[in-house]
């Protein structure tokens, strides 16, 4: 590439960690919010059965492997080379960002094109032996959704290049276009006339092809509502070609990313193959995923993704001190800002999958199996957002080997319990072992990890750590037993007794009245990280 640029890039101020995390926060409930709603509508549209297996199959395979191909690359190694080249480069990194885009689109095309073209046995590698799949299905749906790879690819890619000039909100909101896009498809589909044939299988379904291609039309917007908002950066896109004298390091860190992510599409075929075992496990166990992921994305990705630059620039310059500082403050917050809604899901898991689930072709079965999986793994939240932080700490220092054996350890418990819970669970518990399996593997990794960057960075304040995740666990099991005494005392004064009204009263009751609770009492217990959200409720009393 050459260096020579006659423009030079806008570079927006950077935003502190609190403001550019509580922007995105908003965003991001809007999009989970409206994510979770898509969620819902699909359950009651099409079922819990073969065929929302089937298009829960097909449509992970895109993601998957776009993760593959180059998602987990982008998402793990762009933004810490990027921070360097604009560092570095009389340009801000530009013409670097520029190749990077150029490489990454040609990749994602011909990934794309001989990912169709092997769908077939991409079926087969995820549900040859399950007995209550549908292969031909899931290949269909594979043929329609798996275009998406690219617009996956450049959603991550754009977006990364956003972060790093400090603009972090469109790149969350980017996902309310797409989950808006599937809403739209799913009350289209609904007034299609016919069913979508299962035996045989017909591409020329009316309802497949508006299922299918409404969900790969998604993703397609995502990825281009981010190009204005890079143009407005002074980003001006150019084909890049030729060699740069960095792409040596980025291969070197490619590789160990690329076997990362190899490893997680490994744990993804024998978690798909486990779960298909039952019909309806892959759906239950998917959407209790969703269901935690929701408090995750708003609140922990925000953080994740605010911090992300920041321990780059500190890795740059080699100042080990502010990159403990970075990961001890992002450690507790995981904690103080998980932890509650944790507890939350464990107590009221069941309530909140009957609440959002028991309707259409659901049913409250359905919606029970779908809250008794989330209730039994809500556990994993915390370590999850940990083990990822983590992660990403390595990611700074330019170092993607530690966290693929780190991830290598997490991926060979996971296989262990899979198989372990797929032995002994009851059929109709199958999802619950499948998710409690993902549960158990973040714990090892975040203990795996915390002794691993120990052992590279010296003390981290674990005490520290641990003692605000104490702090977090008893305020927040206190929060939530309260509620749900609440909770019970409600239903047996009201006499409620259908089992959906009586899971939207528990489920309400014990967000409105744990939450607050819950991170009352960590003011209470005077955690520091609580004294900036103190201070600005005593504010705005007093104005009053």
């Amino acid at each position: 590439m050459t260096e020579q640029q006659v423009d030079q890039p806008t570079v927006q101020a950077a935003p502190s960690v609190a403001r550019a995390s509580g922007s995105m926060a908003i965003a991001t409930v809007v999009s989970r919010v409206s994510g979770l709603l898509s969620k819902v509508l699909l359950i009651g549209v099409i079922g819990q059965d073969v065929l929302n297996d089937s298009y829960q199959v097909a449509t992970t395979l895109p993601t998957m492997i776009n993760e593959l191909l180059l998602g987990g690359v982008l998402t793990s190694v762009a933004i810490p080379l990027l921070v360097r080249a604009e560092k570095e480069d009389g340009d801000r990194g530009e013409s670097y960002a520029q190749w990077m885009i150029t490489m990454s689109a040609v990749l994602l095309g011909i990934g794309t094109l001989i990912a169709i073209a092997c769908a077939p046995l991409l079926t087969d590698l995820f549900i040859s032996d399950s007995p209550d799949a549908n292969p031909a299905l899931v290949t269909a749906f594979a043929y329609l959704v798996l275009p998406g790879i690219v617009f996956y690819g450049l959603t991550a890619l754009i977006g990364a290049v956003l972060n790093t000039r400090n603009v972090f909100g469109l790149p969350t909101w980017a996902p309310v276009m797409n989950n808006v896009v599937v809403i739209v498809t799913l009350v289209v589909y609904t007034v299609v006339p016919g069913e979508i044939s299962l035996d045989p299988v017909r591409m020329g379904d009316a309802k497949l092809l508006v299922l299918g291609l409404g969900t790969m039309l998604g993703v397609a917007v995502q990825a281009l509502v981010l190009v204005p908002a890079l143009r407005r950066t002074g980003f001006r896109f150019r084909w890049r070609w030729g060699w740069d004298r960095r792409l040596a390091e980025f291969g070197d860190l490619a590789f160990w990313v690329l076997l990362y992510v190899g490893l997680g599409f490994a744990s993804m075929v024998v978690l798909t193959r486990v779960a298909t075992e039952n019909a309806g496990a892959l759906v239950a166990y998917n959407y209790q995923w969703l269901i935690a992921q929701v408090p995750y994305g708003v609140l922990g990705v925000s953080l994740l993704t605010a911090l992300m630059p920041k321990m780059s620039r500190a890795a740059a310059a080699n100042d080990t001190d502010a990159l403990v500082g970075d990961l001890s403050f992002g450690n507790r917050m995981s904690a103080i800002l998980l932890m509650p809604f944790s507890a939350l899901m464990t107590i009221g898991g069941v309530s909140i999958g009957i609440a959002g689930f028991a309707w259409g072709r659901s049913g409250v079965e359905g919606g029970s199996a779908i809250g008794t999986a989330l209730a039994l793994s809500a556990f994993g939240l915390v370590p999850y957002a940990i083990t990822l932080l983590q992660l990403r700490v390595f990611y700074a220092m330019k170092d993607a080997r530690t966290p693929t054996l780190i991830q290598a350890i997490i991926v060979a418990v996971r296989v262990v319990l899979l198989y372990t819970f797929l032995a002994v669970s009851p059929p109709d518990k199958l999802a619950v072992g499948v998710s409690i399996a993902m549960s158990l593997s973040f714990v090892v990794g975040c203990v795996v990890g915390q002794v691993w960057l120990r052992v590279r960075l010296g003390r981290l304040r674990t005490g520290y750590t641990l003692w605000t995740v104490c702090l977090t666990v008893v305020a927040s099991a206190v929060g939530l037993a309260v509620a749900y005494g609440v909770s019970r005392g409600v239903l047996a004064v009201s006499g409620v007794e259908h089992p959906v009204v009586s899971a939207w009263v528990e489920a309400v009751l014990l967000t409105v009245v744990g939450l607050p609770l819950s991170f009352g009492l960590l003011a209470l217990f005077r955690v520091p990280e609580m004294k900036p959200a103190v201070d600005k409720i005593i504010r705005l009393v007093r104005r009053r």
